[in-house]
C-alpha cells in the first residue's frame, strides 16, 4: 500500500445538479464528483436518487439504463438496482447475493439545486446546505427562465480565487460587468469576515456610473444617473458563491431603506468534476419589475458574456499552471480573502486524511 493524495474534502454538500435536469420523466443525469462518476434521477415517490455509474457485474453505465419505479436496471446485463444501491433482480439467476451493488450518496433538494454528499452518510446534516431565499421566493425574485450550467476546463479552486477579489470587473469585464476600471482604483474590499466556512466582505462604488449590464435594463430616463453601487459577498466550502448586488441614489445608507433602490441575487456554485476540471452552475436575479422577461433575457445574456471573459483568463490560466508546476505565486494585499478560503479547504482535507486516511490497494480483479 502507498499512501494516495487526497484532492477533495468528502464530508460536505456539493451542488450536484440544477432540479430541472433530473426533473423530466425517465431523466438520467450522468455526472462526475469529485473524480467520481455518477448516476442521478428521481424516483416515483418524487424522490432524488443518486448512485455510482458504474454497474457492479462489468462497470456498465447505469445512466444508460432504464427507471423502473425507484430502480434503475443496468441495460447490459439486466440488472436491477434498488435506491440503496442494492442488486435486486437478476434475470435468470434466482439467488442475489447482497454484496451485488453500487454506493448510494444522500442527495436533497433547495432552492430548485440537487446537492450531494460525498462522504460518510451518517454525517450529512441538510441544516448544513447553504441556504439562498431568493432562490425559492418565485413571488418577490425573478431569475433565468432555466438556471444556468457551464463546463470549465479549470481547478475550481481559480475560479473561487477570481470571485474572491472583485478587482478584476474592472479589467477583464471593462465593458460588459465593470463599466470602468476606476472600479479597480476607487474601491476596497471591506468588512471582511474570516470564518470556519469561508468568508464575507463588501464593496462600495460610491458616485458610479451604471455599468453595461445594468444600464441596459433600466429605464432610459435613469441609464445616466450616478449611484452608490455595492456588491456584497459571502463565500463558503467548497465552492458556493452568494453576492447582493445594490445600484442607490448617491449617499445612500441602509436607514434610508430600499424602496429607490434596485436589487439583484446571484449565486454561483463551483464543484469540481476532477481536480482540473469544473461544473459551474449560475443564475442572477431580480426583484423589481419581476414580470418582465426581457429583464431576465437581458441579464442572462450580460452575465454569460462576463462569464466567458473570465473563462478564457482561468482556462489558460489552468495551462500554464499545468505547463509550470514549479511555479510559485507572489502574494498581493487582495489576496486576503482567497488565502483564507483555501487555508480553511486545507486544514479540511488535513483533518480528513487524519481521520480516514486515503490508502492505494491493487485491484488484482481489473478487468481491463
Amino acid at each position: 500500500m502507498t499512501d494516495k493524495k487526497r484532492y477533495f474534502v468528502e464530508n460536505m454538500w456539493y451542488a450536484a445538479a440544477w432540479q430541472y435536469e433530473v426533473s423530466e420523466a425517465d431523466n438520467k443525469l450522468a455526472r462526475t464528483i469529485c473524480e467520481t462518476p455518477l448516476v442521478f434521477y428521481k424516483g416515483r415517490d418524487d424522490n432524488y436518487i443518486a448512485l455510482d455509474d458504474r454497474c457492479c457485474h462489468r462497470a456498465a453505465p447505469l445512466s444508460t439504463g432504464r427507471i423502473e419505479g425507484n430502480c434503475i436496471r443496468c441495460m447490459y446485463h439486466g440488472m436491477l438496482y434498488d435506491e440503496t444501491g442494492q442488486v435486486v433482480e437478476i434475470p435468470g439467476q434466482e439467488h442475489v447475493s447482497k454484496s451485488l451493488k453500487v454506493r448510494s450518496y444522500p442527495v436533497e433538494e433547495k432552492g430548485g439545486m440537487l446537492w450531494i454528499w460525498m462522504g460518510d452518510p451518517a454525517l450529512a446534516n441538510t441544516e448544513d446546505i447553504y441556504d439562498f431565499p431568493a432562490l425559492s421566493d418565485r413571488e418577490n425574485w425573478r431569475g433565468f427562465d432555466k438556471e444556468a450550467y457551464l463546463h470549465y476546463n479549470a481547478n475550481w479552486l481559480l475560479i473561487v480565487d477570481n470571485l474572491a477579489d472583485f478587482s478584476h470587473v474592472a479589467f477583464v469585464h471593462t465593458n460588459t460587468l465593470g463599466g470602468s476600471e476606476a472600479y479597480a482604483y476607487s474601491t476596497l474590499a471591506e468588512n471582511i469576515q474570516k470564518e470556519e466556512d469561508g468568508f464575507s466582505m463588501e464593496r462600495w462604488h460610491r458616485d458610479s456610473n451604471n455599468p453595461p449590464f445594468h444600464a441596459k435594463v433600466v429605464p432610459p430616463e435613469e441609464v445616466d444617473n450616478k449611484v452608490d453601487r455595492a456588491n456584497i459577498i459571502k463565500m463558503g466550502l467548497p465552492g458556493v458563491f452568494l453576492m447582493e448586488t445594490l445600484f442607490a441614489p448617491v449617499g445612500w445608507e441602509e436607514k434610508h431603506g430600499r424602496d429607490n433602490v434596485r436589487e439583484y441575487r446571484n449565486c454561483q456554485f463551483m464543484t469540481p468534476e476532477t481536480k482540473n476540471t469544473t461544473h459551474f452552475f449560475w443564475n442572477y436575479l431580480h426583484n423589481w419589475n419581476i414580470d418582465d422577461p426581457a429583464i431576465s433575457a437581458s441579464l442572462k445574456e450580460s452575465l454569460l458574456e462576463g462569464f466567458m471573459e473570465d473563462k478564457v483568463i482561468i482556462e489558460e490560466q489552468q495551462k500554464l499552471l499545468e505547463r509550470s508546476p514549479d511555479f510559485v505565486p507572489r502574494a498581493i494585499a487582495a489576496d486576503e480573502a482567497f488565502v483564507h478560503f483555501r487555508n480553511k479547504w486545507g486544514q479540511r482535507l488535513r483533518q480528513e486524511d487524519a481521520d480516514n486516511p486515503l490508502v492505494y490497494k491493487e485491484n488484482k480483479r481489473s478487468i481491463l
